[in-house]
């Protein structure tokens, strides 16, 4: 599959599960969109079908895996190859304490012949294009020197795309949540990297909070792409303009309501699959009126309400109250 990656939805735990992602399609027709980080672990010895089971409509979407095994993320990839995902991309970013306990996510920029030896593992059993996901370097990791080194010997395996957050990771002494916070932003390092390495598909990822935002670091470093990560999820309506603003394709813009409508059906349509709860839909779309009348009780409704809701009614009944409400602050 050949697809633009010039936008994406960054990968967020606990957050771009497949009911995340098919509510973002509904909004951009042309967002590459990501799973959360899946170890291979899961993978092969969990409950696959849950984990790598999602929506056509999805597409593209891109299989994210944590792990530092080559046998174990080669099988991994190979089942996500074979349930349809667009590529694979390895996570060597994340600072959780999870992925420190397992030596995987950003650990890896330490070790960059092993990942090496990871990715040369999943092409010998996957056709799909494999990606990396990465920081400008790790605690007290050179961010000119150890970034160069780990992206040259990366890209002699044949990966030509890198998705940098612009920040280190410090494995010692910050949370994860300090960690998309505090280590510093550096644009300019990415930049230096894809002017350095104008061969390689660079996309820059963190602290970006605006599309337009997003457009200029774009022009500015001449990069390919960039992600929006925390935004995109707290404010979803933001990707409306993705389309024509990014792609410039011809935008088959749809309001608000009409997103909430055909989300209202996909609940129906699930439901009837037991799936256990509506709420596992309806929190991904808390976001969906920010900024308009009424979007406080649109948001009480879907967090209390829904816990308890069989079917898409109580989001029908959710859309209609606020829609009313914008409609009668109109005619004021």
């Amino acid at each position: 599959m050949n697809f633009d990656e010039k936008f994406s939805v960054a990968p967020m735990m606990d957050w771009t599960d497949k009911h995340c992602r098919y509510f973002h399609r509904l909004i951009s027709r042309h967002s590459t969109l990501y799973t959360e980080m899946i170890s291979a672990d899961a993978i092969i010895y969990g409950p696959r079908e849950k984990l790598l089971n999602f929506n056509k409509e999805e597409l593209p979407c891109i299989l994210q895996l944590g792990g530092n095994d080559p046998y174990k993320l080669a099988n991994a990839s190979k089942y996500g190859q074979d349930y349809g995902y667009s590529k694979i991309n390895l996570n060597i970013g994340c600072p959780s304490n999870r992925v420190q306990n397992g030596a995987f996510g950003a650990c890896l920029m330490k070790s960059p012949k092993l990942v090496a030896d990871c990715i040369k593992a999943i092409k010998d059993k996957c056709h799909i294009p494999v990606t990396i996901k990465c920081r400008i370097g790790v605690d007290d990791m050179d961010e000119i020197k150890g970034l160069d080194e780990f992206v040259d010997e990366v890209s002699q395996t044949g990966v030509n795309e890198f998705i940098i957050h612009a920040r280190k990771a410090i494995l010692n002494g910050l949370s994860p949540k300090q960690n998309r916070e505090v280590p510093p932003l550096n644009y300019d390092r990415v930049g230096s990297l894809k002017k350095r390495r104008s061969d390689l598909k660079i996309i820059l990822n963190g602290g970006i909070s605006s599309i337009d935002e997003g457009k200029e670091l774009m022009k500015t470093y001449s990069l390919d792409g960039f992600m929006l990560g925390r935004e995109a999820y707290k404010n979803p309506y933001v990707l409306s303009s993705v389309d024509k603003d990014i792609f410039e394709k011809k935008a088959n813009l749809k309001t608000r309501y009409q997103i909430a409508m055909q989300m209202a059906k996909y609940i129906d349509s699930f439901m009837k699959q037991d799936e256990p709860r509506v709420h596992s839909v309806t929190r991904h779309m808390l976001g969906l009126y920010n900024g308009l009348s009424g979007a406080r009780e649109w948001r009480r409704v879907l967090s209390e309400k829904a816990k308890y809701a069989k079917d898409g009614d109580i989001l029908r009944i959710a859309t209609d109250t606020i829609e009313n409400v914008i409609q009668r602050k109109n005619v004021a």
